[in-house]
């Protein structure tokens, strides 16, 4: 063995300062170095002027990114403070260069910050470790100071005299193409998504956005989470006005906008200190206030019988739409990218002021009330017909098995999580498919025409449909509860890949399966297990050589490069296609392209699908034809 104990001693122990840990281990510390990364270290800086806005010294937050990916961000806040520090130091090169270091540490209010979003001294030090080069000015008391970093390491320090009147930050950065493999363009959109939300939870601030050559746009909110509210229930039907609330205590603080809609889903969009969380102990907090008021009015004017059980945080969640935003001095989170709340007095601090102000809104308001109630207790009676539905299903769930073959050619392998599922609507196209497939992990399920539209059903109607039964017992998914449950653990696929023709039938048959998914089971879109097939349009032969191309965007880009003479075809639908075109345009993993289905925003695909699958023909069969193949990802 070579990893002896005489070759493994003190010069094998490395201690790592903090720009060199955060480059080694970036992860660690942004928890991806995909896109979303880019977009994290963005919005550690944008938050450092929120925080500003939050303690009263910030109206106006600029950011620019130019063409070839720089990053600015400016904002009229009092400026980071420069000068010697105790040990003779630059006390602005140390905000942006050692860890734990800032005025975020102040609990107490007296200094600094009374709240942030970022109190453990990392965000920035981040963002300037993992940019190939990071510039920061801050101005305030008529002078200047401005620092120049390359990955991280300072190259320079200067102050100088300015207006008396200016004050404020600008940071300047280029993210490091050698840590973002993937590339460091920012996705437009989904910045703008989270600067608008930024600017629903600072009410009265300005954000002023230009992305390349875009012109630049205007970002503010007068009503802040109350417009927010009404952004996310837009083209749904709402059951009752807006409750919303905004108590402070003691430097503690929610503001809270709730709205129930006609849907079967939840929809939550959670904040502490203006970073979003998708979970955590302020949800808990609300949770158990809303429960239990909503149980004793029930109970007080008789809207629930004696013998009826009280009603559960779990049947309270259809169709609630809830903006929270939770303030306090020193919030813990489960990490550094502050997904989840874990500061345990935040769950009781948001319960006991929320309690109160609840109950005020349903004494005021009895025909929400009775909405909230009425709506709760269908979702008991549609979980109740679904569990019975089920059990039922059981009874003769080893005759069905038997008949699964008849839909189901499954994959060999029992590494189940190798394996992927391929969704065929058609016996044509389903044999080939089958003929074509890597049979020890490939699968093929075969949909015997259009499933069910099922925006407007619930699950107990859903389950009566074979198709949709088929799949969920074919997937590995539950239903519990009167839910479907997605235990990863008993996924019985790794992809679920629909394959449908390009066309508005095969496009109308993708909608109706992620509709379906959507509805039921999002968490499979929310954990990357959704594809869609993409066959090309086109196939070029030159002689014995074949060159498929999957669009006309290629096919013209295919004209340019190619000087040879070639014979140029459309590609058949999939049922039409032979074995081996199938093989090699959809089944390899060499040469196929998928598109992966995403659910980033949520709330945009709640109106795309209430669009769709709603009551407009029209609308929907012009959006299937403009965005039939639109998707994040190509695999």
């Amino acid at each position: 063995m070579s990893n002896t104990i005489e070759n493994y001693g003190v010069k094998d122990i490395k201690t790592l300062e903090g720009i060199e840990a955060i480059r080694l281990r970036p992860g660690m510390y942004i928890g991806s170095v995909g896109p979303a990364g880019v977009q994290h270290i963005t919005l550690e800086i944008i938050s450092n002027s929120v925080d500003e806005y939050l303690n009263g010294h910030c109206t106006l937050c600029q950011i620019y990114v130019d063409e070839k990916g720089v990053i600015t961000v400016q904002d009229n806040g009092r400026g980071v403070p420069f000068g010697k520090a105790e040990d003779g130091s630059e006390t602005l090169v140390n905000v942006y260069t050692k860890l734990h270091t800032g005025a975020k540490f102040d609990s107490d209010g007296k200094t600094g910050y009374n709240t942030s979003g970022g109190m453990n001294g990392v965000g920035a030090k981040a963002t300037n470790a993992l940019s190939e080069y990071f510039h920061v000015e801050s101005c305030r008391g008529g002078k200047i100071a401005i620092a120049k970093f390359k990955k991280g390491e300072l190259e320079s320090y200067k102050e100088a005299k300015f207006s008396e009147n200016s004050h404020g930050t600008k940071v300047v950065f280029l993210p490091d193409k050698t840590i973002f493999k993937e590339g460091i363009t920012l996705d437009k959109d989904a910045l703008k998504k989270q600067i608008q939300e930024l600017a629903y939870l600072s009410p009265g601030m300005v954000f002023k956005f230009k992305y390349g050559n875009d012109p630049e746009e205007e970002i503010t909110s007068r009503n802040g989470i109350k417009d927010y509210i009404n952004d996310l229930n837009a083209k749904k039907n709402t059951l009752t006005s807006v409750f919303y609330t905004e108590t402070i205590e003691d430097r503690v603080g929610v503001k809270i906008a709730m709205q129930y809609n006609d849907t079967y889903t939840d929809t939550y969009r959670l904040y502490t200190n203006s970073i979003p969380n998708s979970a955590g102990t302020h949800l808990t907090g609300f949770r158990t206030a809303l429960t239990s008021t909503i149980n004793e009015y029930a109970r007080e004017k008789k809207l629930l019988k004696e013998k009826d059980a009280n009603i559960t945080g779990e049947e309270l969640k259809e169709g609630l739409v809830l903006v929270l935003s939770f303030i306090m001095p020193d919030p813990v989170f489960s990490g550094q990218t502050k997904d989840v709340l874990s500061s345990s007095e935040a769950r009781t601090a948001v319960q006991r002021l929320t309690a109160k102000e609840i109950k005020v809104w349903l004494d005021a308001n009895p025909k929400d009330a009775k909405a909230i109630v009425d709506k709760a207790l269908l979702a008991r009676a549609a979980r109740e017909k679904a569990k019975k539905a089920k059990e039922t299903v059981r009874k003769v769930d080893n005759k069905r098995r038997v008949l699964l073959p008849d839909v189901l050619s499954d994959a060999n392998s029992k590494d189940r999580h190798l394996c992927e599922v391929f969704l065929v609507e058609g016996k044509s196209a389903a044999g080939t498919t089958i003929e074509a497939r890597d049979r020890n992990t490939q699968a093929v399920f075969q949909l015997r025409g259009k499933i069910l539209n099922v925006l407007k059903t619930d699950l107990h109607k859903a389950l009566q449909n074979k198709e949709i039964d088929g799949m969920i017992n074919a997937f590995g998914l539950e239903v519990k509860d009167g839910k479907v449950v997605v235990d990863e653990s008993k996924l019985r696929y790794g992809k679920f890949i629909i394959t449908a023709d390009a066309d508005v039938d095969g496009s109308h048959i993708r909608i109706l399966f992620l509709t379906f998914i959507w509805k039921f089971a999002p968490e499979l879109i929310e954990k990357g297990y959704i594809y869609a097939a993409v066959p090309p349009l086109y196939k070029a032969t030159m002689g014995t050589k074949i060159q498929y191309i999957k669009d006309d965007a290629a096919l013209e880009d295919f004209r340019k490069k190619t000087s040879k003479k070639f014979d140029l075809g459309r590609m058949k639908g999939l049922g039409e296609m032979d074995y081996e075109e199938l093989a090699e345009t959809v089944m390899s993993e060499e040469t196929r392209t998928l598109k992966q289905i995403t659910m980033e925003d949520m709330n945009a695909a709640s109106k795309v699908f209430i669009e769709l699958m709603g009551e407009s023909v029209t609308g929907r069969k012009k959006f299937i034809e403009e965005n039939a193949w639109r998707a994040n990802i190509d695999v």
